[in-house]
């Protein structure tokens, strides 16, 4: 997982509730071995029946092609858990959704994956995806993480919150496991004590065996 300290990109307005994953990564696309998660992305969206673009979704127009910053409505990532959802995303260059609300599951996967969510306020959120629409992709937005800062065309600095142990595992690039390593010495500090203080434990026979 690679560190997330600022972001810069087109914000591409996808203004909907409850997306969900289904929709973002449709499930029959990934029963390939080794999906395409670039083309997974909104893929019946993206497409009409006869399998021809549909130039009316907003990630086929022109302008938002190359869109860095998705910015949505409430309980964005509903559904069920896939973390294709989310590699979708950064497959195209996303590392930022701006939502008036996420499901947890997808806000977690975010996380885990660095792809950083922002929730704002319902007032912020409305005059934000003013702003995004009024761009229309012609001028970027940038979000800096170690300020909790969006700026970009159309007004002043939005102002996020984030949690702090969040904002650290994005800001660090740790997922779990890497949140886990972080205290390698009293791990190991604390299977030497056990060692020491229970010697038997360690010939002990497994009794699963």
């Amino acid at each position: 997982m690679q560190p997330f300290k600022s972001h810069t990109g087109v914000a591409v307005p996808l203004i909907k509730d409850d997306i969900n994953t289904d929709q973002i990564a449709p499930i029959q696309a990934m029963r390939n071995l080794k999906p395409d998660y670039k083309e997974l992305l909104f893929m019946r969206a993206r497409r009409r029946d006869d399998g021809s673009e549909d130039p009316d979704f907003v990630l086929n127009k022109p302008q938002f092609r190359n869109a860095g910053i998705l910015v949505t409505g409430q309980n964005f990532g509903a559904g069920s858990s896939r973390e294709s959802a989310v590699w979708g995303m950064l497959a195209n260059n996303i590392k930022v959704i701006v939502a008036k609300s996420f499901a947890d599951i997808y806000r977690e996967n975010c996380l885990q994956n660095g792809l950083l969510p922002i929730v704002l306020a319902p007032a912020e959120a409305d005059a934000f995806e003013e702003r995004v629409i009024a761009a229309n992709g012609a001028a970027p937005f940038t979000v800096d993480l170690e300020t909790q800062t969006i700026s970009g065309p159309g007004g002043p600095d939005i102002t996020f919150t984030i949690a702090a142990a969040d904002r650290m595992r994005l800001l660090e690039g740790l997922d779990d496991i890497g949140l886990t390593l972080k205290h390698t010495e009293d791990i190991v500090a604390f299977e030497q004590d056990i060692a020491a203080q229970h010697p038997w434990l360690q010939t002990a026979r497994d009794s699963r065996s």
